[in-house]
């Protein structure tokens, strides 16, 4: 099992990885400090490559944090905005941020994610 010395590393080269400044790297350190749920589900990413599932804020995992933005991915690509595109690192890290962003105030993100699902469908826009 990783010492907590080398996850720390390898967060900071995650979030340094994807374009992330040192003042914005050690502001999403500390969030991830007082959350023991997501630091948990991330550190158990970083010893096993393998997504836990076992925190959720308002209902939604990690994982349906993730499938949720590539859904809207798919979106971007559509308008030609590709900044993630085969980046699974930083669909990690975004999904991490926006995980500590729910914890701090769900309701935005629950609204969005439930109607907001980036894909076409038949009277979506109506």
């Amino acid at each position: 099992m990783a010492n907590t010395e080398e996850f720390w590393r390898w967060f900071r080269e995650l979030c340094s990885g994807t374009g992330r400044e040192a003042v914005v790297t050690e502001e999403i350190c500390r969030a991830l400090e007082k959350s023991s749920g997501i630091r948990k589900e991330i550190q158990y990413y970083f010893r096993t490559q393998e997504f836990l599932c076992e925190y959720r804020v308002q209902g939604y995992s990690l994982i349906d944090i993730m499938i949720w933005q590539m859904d809207h991915f798919k979106a971007w690509l559509d308008r030609g905005n590709a900044m993630i595109k085969g980046d699974g690192n930083r669909m990690l890290l975004e999904a991490a941020v926006t995980m500590l962003e729910m914890e701090r105030d769900p309701a935005p993100y629950v609204e969005k994610m439930g109607r907001e699902t980036g894909t076409d469908y038949p009277d979506k826009f109506r």
